[in-house]
């Protein structure tokens, strides 16, 4: 899935290829490499090509200045916190292009097979999510890769043209000329840095959420506001907030937990201390790992609500040198009550997003 697609999707679409994709990866999980064409010796394989100025001007409809396809373990994923991220099988193709004058590349990712596994002359066909074709491959005589059928809208939602209007989709989509590619075999690692192009990683960042804090100790991580700051911000609420896991969210885990699925159904707790009335107010919340960062759902468990408090969320994840970072994009920190109707909506204060400092352990106590 593109980034740009993931910016673009709409809801029910997003569910709809959601299930279709699960489902499909299931019974594709098994097949990773095994194409001899693309990989002779089951090794991750790479093929690319990128265009000089004289090729580019004298066809003026290609947009595409480079491109490499990658056929093996995921070259895209960076340190993330979803558990069994070793399993990464699921797909085995993968394509980035760089257009004209762009400064990243793009990226799609898909599985290949062949309809007829024994014909070596049967086109290897990529598929992606919702039915759709993420390429056709064909290795010639000379051991380069033919890729063809590359859709214009290959980065884009299947209905994009309608919710885009023509022209914006003209303008996002490939041009007329940026199929039917010949692509010479590289080092696998060429293709791994092409793809490191697309979102380079920042040292500073460090391990994931996920490595850096284990589902049998306590953490305590927090902010205290000073006079300055709050007179600076004076719609956030927030004096004081503390994000941890003591001594009640380890024996939850450890009873119901398991360490192989960490941090999926790891419990926390966020304390925040508002500026008007001084009182505390913790509320625990039900994390798992999703792509780069922990989604985290309100939690009854320590509380009684009036209402179904599970769509209120917050995320977490992983800051520059050490830190953790937090957000609220729907009043899920317990700064109001979450059944009122101030928490119905989007965050109006400046209470969004949270940079917070590791602490002792009690700096966090209940």
């Amino acid at each position: 899935m593109t980034s740009r697609s993931m910016a673009a999707r709409a809801m029910v679409g997003a569910v709809l290829c959601a299930a279709l994709a699960a489902f499909a990866c299931a019974a594709r999980a098994g097949d990773a490499l095994s194409l001899k064409e693309l990989s002779p010796n089951g090794a991750d394989a790479c093929f690319g090509r990128v265009y000089d100025a004289a090729h580019l001007k004298a066809h003026p409809q290609q947009k595409v200045a480079r491109i490499f396809f990658f056929y093996g373990h995921d070259p895209v994923s960076r340190p993330n916190e979803e558990p069994g991220a070793e399993n990464d099988t699921s797909y085995n193709g993968f394509l980035t292009t760089t257009v004209r004058g762009a400064k990243a590349p793009e990226w799609a990712s898909g599985w290949c097979n062949k309809n007829d596994a024994s014909d070596p002359s049967t086109i290897i066909r990529c598929g992606m999510e919702c039915d759709r074709t993420l390429a056709s491959l064909k290795v010639d005589d000379k051991g380069k890769l033919v890729l063809s059928d590359l859709s214009p809208d290959i980065y884009l939602d299947p209905d994009s043209e309608e919710q885009l209007g023509k022209a914006e989709y003209n303008k996002q989509a490939l041009g007329s000329e940026d199929d039917n590619f010949k692509l010479d075999p590289m080092p696998a690692d060429t293709c791994k840095a092409e793809f490191a192009r697309i979102d380079p990683i920042d040292p500073a960042l460090g391990d994931p959420l996920r490595v850096r804090l284990k589902p049998d100790q306590p953490f305590c991580f927090g902010r205290d506001y000073d006079d300055a700051h709050l007179k600076s911000h004076p719609n956030q609420l927030t004096r004081s907030i503390r994000v941890f896991r003591g001594s009640v969210e380890l024996a939850a885990f450890a009873q119901n937990g398991d360490a192989k699925d960490w941090p999926d159904g790891a419990d926390i707790a966020v304390s925040v201390t508002t500026r008007q009335k001084g009182a505390k107010v913790t509320q625990t919340y039900s994390c798992q790992g999703e792509a780069d960062q922990w989604r985290c759902s309100a939690s009854s468990k320590m509380s009684d609500f009036s209402c179904d408090i599970s769509q209120k969320e917050i995320f977490l994840k992983r800051g520059a040198n050490g830190t953790m970072m937090i957000a609220n994009p729907n009043n899920a920190v317990a700064v109001v009550d979450l059944c009122s109707k101030a928490a119905a909506g989007k965050t109006k204060s400046d209470d969004k997003v949270y940079r917070l400092q590791p602490l002792p352990q009690s700096a966090c106590a209940p």
